[in-house]
């Protein structure tokens, strides 16, 4: 048993309260995939400013949002309640998304002093909200089982935000192009982002907060680094994250050049999204069941044994890839659900929640370090292989296949071995 589990375990949160705390992760999944999927393009293609401009200005903005979120957690657990450093992020992500694909400004230096400016309201105002979000759902329950199903019902409707904010812009543009999709879709975003944050803020209860009110911002960043229990999880969390963010990086590569189904990029994105937001309940209770542990150790099993065979694929394998995607999907709703909860336990595991901003900061660093270092990792060893875009090369595209396929299944099996030994002193804990 673990240290959790000894806990008192509190009555369910009613359904209505878990969906009105829950529905918040929508428009903050709608947020990040304009930043890192259509707003390169969008500045690069229709507004026409450099790309080796456009990339450093993105590497600098990112990497200092990266690090300055364990300040923000630290300092999120110094206020009140969760709620009001939310209600401040809302307004600013919702008007800062609109500064970003509405520009009034012309040439690129003014374009780019622009961007900058904007990005880093939103990337603040980004962070802000979704440090506390998924504190707060750590701090609304004491039992364990139930610090799932709260984080299950998050990343659950995370993953419909990211649904919806795949096929909006090309939906809201239509004929006119996707640069004004995307204009209509930051400007459907004020309204969906105002309104979810008005429901979270209204009608989802609120949790008692850290008593971290007079400690200095320091010291719930040192509070964490120094919990080893935290390190173990946290490793896991990077390895899987990676072995996660490679497919991710390249898979409209994998799509267009070895399956040759370039027209069927976003019908297996929604396939994979879908399943993962359809597998929550089943992780829920089989977490409930045999413990997170074990039940997050079957999904890794799942996801390499059904993604290791994508490496073999060829053109036309398009039935096959589908029953990849499904498969691999469904494990991916353990990823989301499991590891937020598994990090509640841990921070609350002597019976009160400490420093719990300061623990999502540094988790929220992790999550976007995944991306950068999958990206890293995978494009400096396509390109070591020899692989170009477009290419009909078998050689390249075997190793296109290789790096997509092989690479995350190895990554994923070191996760699963990582996860061992954080649960051998998970249980030693107890």
């Amino acid at each position: 048993m673990t240290p959790t589990a000894a806990m008192a375990a509190a009555a369910p949160l009613p359904r209505p309260a878990l969906a009105a705390y829950g529905v918040l992760a929508i428009p903050l999944a709608m947020a990040a995939l304009p930043l890192y999927v259509h707003l390169p393009k969008f500045y690069g293609d229709h507004l026409g400013v450099s790309l080796a401009a456009l990339g450093a200005l993105l590497l600098v903005l990112r990497l200092a949002d990266a690090l300055v979120d364990p300040l923000l957690g630290a300092w999120s657990d110094r206020a009140r309640s969760r709620k009001g450093p939310i209600a401040l992020a809302m307004p600013v992500l919702a008007v800062g998304l609109v500064a970003l694909f509405m520009p009034p400004v012309h040439g690129e230096a003014a374009l780019l002093a622009w961007l900058g400016a904007s990005m880093a309201l939103v990337y603040v105002a980004f962070s802000v909200a979704t440090i506390n979000h998924g504190a707060w759902g750590a701090e609304l329950a004491a039992d364990p089982v139930e610090r799932t199903r709260v984080t299950a019902v998050r990343e659950g409707l995370a993953l419909a935000g990211v649904v919806v904010a795949s096929v909006a812009p090309a939906l809201l543009g239509g004929a006119d192009g996707e640069a004004a999709g995307m204009r209509r879709f930051a400007l459907a975003f004020v309204v969906i982002c105002l309104g979810c944050a008005a429901v979270t803020l209204g009608l989802a209860p609120s949790a008692p907060m850290p008593a971290a009110r007079g400690a200095p911002v320091r010291a719930g960043i040192a509070q964490a680094i120094a919990d080893p229990l935290f390190r173990r999880l946290l490793a896991v969390f990077v390895a899987n994250g990676i072995a996660s963010a490679i497919p991710a990086t390249l898979v409209l590569f994998f799509v267009a050049d070895v399956l040759d189904a370039e027209r069927r990029q976003g019908l297996f994105l929604a396939l994979y999204f879908v399943a993962g937001a359809a597998g929550m309940p089943l992780w829920v209770r089989l977490s409930a069941r045999v413990g997170k542990v074990r039940a997050w150790l079957a999904a890794m099993a799942l996801s390499v044994v059904a993604f290791v065979w994508a490496a073999l694929l060829g053109p036309g394998d398009v039935a096959a890839f589908a029953l990849i995607c499904a498969l691999s999907g469904l494990a991916l709703g353990a990823d989301l659900a499991l590891p937020p909860s598994l990090l509640a336990d841990v921070i609350g595991r002597r019976g009160r929640m400490e420093a719990t901003g300061a623990y999502f900061g540094l988790w929220t660093l992790a999550t976007k370090l995944n991306l950068a270092l999958a990206a890293g990792i995978a494009l400096p060893l396509l390109a070591w292989l020899g692989y170009e875009p477009g290419t009909r090369d078998a050689r390249e595209l075997a190793a296109l296949a290789f790096v997509y396929a092989a690479v995350p299944c190895v990554l994923k099996a070191a996760a699963a071995l990582t996860l061992v030994w954080f649960d051998t002193r998970w249980r030693s804990a107890s």
